[in-house]
């Protein structure tokens, strides 16, 4: 096996912004795990890159595979190559005191989707962490080849909640890996959301908008995300994915009400959110490009994740529920103790 090269060097301006950086933690508690950053992110070449800030701690050191491929001080930075091939490569990130954090890039990369990743790897407001490998979201899934069914059943999928349409399911129907429950989720059950293409770009906005708060409002979506939290709880043999289309809308709410029950600030769970605009791009330009220029222009919005359209859902919650906590317990029926059932499997520190 050719020999890992690193190169690790103390960074003093802000790290990339693939690091998202959540509050201290507040007074309620403070964690045991003395990182406010850390990520790893994979290149086209093979190499990863850490980061991390750890303040109040002199060393850092990264495992690999049982071995120590990187150190720094309480701020560091680290280009890691030469590692053998794997279907995720893990990083043990080690302070000189206190707990670590074993993390990977969060894009699980598959030959059938473009937006398949991990729903964990957050840091909430009160210094926790997001477990990863437990939970995953994506895009479509009627793409998957044998390789990719495979690379999902040593990934430990167990359940999978599909968030699509009848008619999306029908078309398109998924390809899940072998022994994984299959559950059929359908957020816009009974609505009438995209019955209808809009003619203009404000008009593709506003139906952006509405079919958010209908996820957070409509009987469909309630049921939805009730299977999905609830799942997630109950399922003492993850991993869980949950899906729709595109991995961006549908998806991405069902991501942003996970994180925020955590305690994931509204700045993550944003960031997290609007990643998808990155991990489709290729794809939603490739469309764009075979369209003609009007037509793309309608089509535009409907292709983005934008702040407005994940506003819109925290603003239904807020209007119909008045708080987070109401939408969970009200409108999801997570109440009290399942909610400190999933804190406590889906959170370290």
């Amino acid at each position: 096996m050719k020999k890992a090269l690193l190169a690790a060097t103390v960074v003093a301006s802000a790290l990339t912004a693939a690091l998202i950086t959540a509050p201290a933690a507040n007074a309620g508690g403070r964690s045991a795990i003395p990182f406010t950053e850390a990520a790893v992110t994979a290149g086209a070449d093979g190499s990863f890159t850490l980061e991390w800030k750890a303040p109040g701690t002199r060393r850092v050191e990264v495992k690999a595979n049982g071995r120590v491929v990187a150190k720094g001080g309480a701020q560091g930075r680290a280009v890691v190559t030469g590692l053998p091939a794997a279907d995720r490569q893990w990083f043990d990130f080690k302070p000189q005191h206190g707990q670590g954090l074993r993390l990977a890039d969060r894009l699980v990369k598959l030959d059938g989707t473009a937006n398949f990743r991990d729903a964990g790897g957050y840091r909430t407001s009160t210094g926790q962490w997001v477990r990863m490998g437990e939970v995953y979201r994506s895009d479509a899934l009627d793409k998957l080849t044998p390789n990719d069914l495979a690379k999902l059943q040593r990934l430990h999928v167990r359940t999978v909640f599909d968030l699509r349409m009848e008619d999306e399911r029908t078309k398109d129907a998924d390809k899940v890996p072998a022994g994984a429950a299959y559950v059929v989720a359908d957020v816009f059950a009974g609505s009438g959301s995209f019955r209808t293409m809009p003619r203009t770009p404000d008009e593709a906005v506003k139906a952006m908008v509405d079919a958010e708060r209908a996820m957070v409002s409509g009987a469909g979506g309630k049921k939805a995300y009730t299977q999905v939290l609830e799942g997630i709880e109950r399922d003492r043999a993850r991993s869980v994915l949950f899906h729709c289309t595109a991995g961006k809308d549908r998806t991405g709410w069902a991501g942003a009400a996970l994180l925020t029950a955590l305690g994931v600030p509204r700045q993550t769970v944003e960031a997290d959110y609007l990643a998808s605009n990155d991990y489709r791009r290729a794809a939603n330009d490739a469309i764009l490009s075979h369209l003609p220029a009007q037509q793309a222009a309608v089509y535009k919005p409907l292709l983005d994740v934008r702040p407005e359209y994940l506003n819109a859902g925290y603003d239904e919650v807020r209007a119909t529920y008045g708080s987070f906590d109401r939408y969970l317990k009200d409108g999801l029926g997570i109440d009290a103790r399942e909610l400190k059932q999933l804190k406590k499997d889906l959170l370290v520190g």
